[in-house]
């Protein structure tokens, strides 16, 4: 069974890496993952280890009725719960279990709940939800075991995912565009720019749009946890060029006019704040991340080496493997992906 797996992973690889759309992807997942943990729908949310447990930057579906997201991510925030499902699952114990399942999940047909982490030894790269059918078989302890060891070579995927794609933008860069949403956590009006955005988001083929309802009712659930418990996070989302041509985030801002509103931003990213992701995807160490920060300031290999102590021929020995990691030319390509 584990040469099965690992042959239909490899599969998965391929298809990432020529560029298969969200549906096609999750559907050669779900393929993949069939003879090892059967299952009838499934959901793949990713983040990185410095996104921790905020919003999934992409996903892939197979066969999950996007009203049950939704119910699911209203009801995780309405129980003090964190984003929708990578929170669940990173509260859950080290070794992942069996969520049963509620009203929602019958009101959708479904009978048992898997969710795990996507783990390695870097960190979190996301969670794997997968449902069975209400009269099947409940997933069980071995089910979880089974699912969880697979955490790393699906981690692996998303990361193929995210580094076949573009290194360097390939949309335009617009102006930052501001959605308000209400209250009640419907979109209430939007800017120009946040339109031009929005159909940018809905051109794409690879991933659904993160400015659509069941997205920005997290966000502003979230926002408002927030306001009452400091504690909680503020959202961030930062989704790569994979899936959006380039390196695009939202992020949101509670208005004090008294309507209630929340501010839900979304514009490129670029520069220090883009480097967290892009260092955690393209697999760069925290010495090498020194070497980009610098590099970008346009500083030269000698002077990069003189501020952080080091040989000239050590910083271009981590120079080489930057460029090897992102698949870069030269610094003018590393840079322009970077703050283009």
């Amino acid at each position: 069974m584990g040469g099965a797996v690992e042959c239909s992973l490899g599969d998965m690889h391929e298809a990432v890496g020529q560029g298969a759309g969200s549906d096609a992807a999750g559907e050669i997942l779900s393929r993949a993952l069939a003879p090892l943990v059967a299952h009838d729908a499934l959901r793949l949310a990713a983040t990185s280890p410095a996104a921790e447990f905020g919003p999934a930057a992409f996903s892939f579906w197979h066969k999950f009725d996007p009203g049950l997201g939704l119910a699911l991510l209203h009801r995780a925030y309405a129980h003090d719960g964190e984003c929708w499902p990578l929170a669940r699952a990173w509260s859950a114990d080290p070794v992942p279990g069996v969520v049963l399942c509620g009203d929602v999940y019958r009101g959708y047909g479904v009978g048992s709940e898997l969710l795990v982490l996507l783990r390695d030894r870097r960190g979190t790269w996301g969670a794997l939800e997968l449902l069975r059918s209400q009269g099947g078989k409940q997933f069980d302890a071995e089910d979880a075991r089974r699912t969880a060891r697979l955490g790393p070579a699906l981690a692996e995927v998303l990361r193929q995912y995210v580094t076949a794609g573009p290194l360097t933008p390939q949309m335009p860069m617009l102006s930052p565009g501001v959605l308000l949403v209400g209250p009640d956590h419907r979109l209430r009006a939007a800017t120009p720019q946040a339109h031009a955005w929005r159909e940018r988001l809905r051109a794409s083929p690879r991933t659904p749009d993160f400015t659509d309802a069941a997205h920005l009712a997290g966000m502003s659930l979230q926002a408002r946890r927030h306001l009452k418990d400091p504690r909680a996070r503020l959202p961030v989302l930062t989704a790569p060029p994979a899936s959006h041509g380039r390196w695009v985030s939202c992020h949101t801002q509670p208005l004090d006019d008294g309507s209630g509103d929340i501010a839900v931003v979304i514009e490129a990213t670029t520069g220090k704040r883009l480097l967290p992701s892009f260092c955690d995807w393209y697999s760069i160490t925290p010495r090498e991340r020194q070497v980009v920060e610098h590099l970008c300031e346009g500083a030269a290999a000698k002077h990069i080496a003189r501020r952080l102590d080091r040989s000239v021929h050590t910083v271009n020995e981590h120079l080489k493997a930057i460029f090897r990691k992102t698949a870069a030319s030269g610094r003018e390509e590393l840079v322009a992906a970077i703050t283009g």
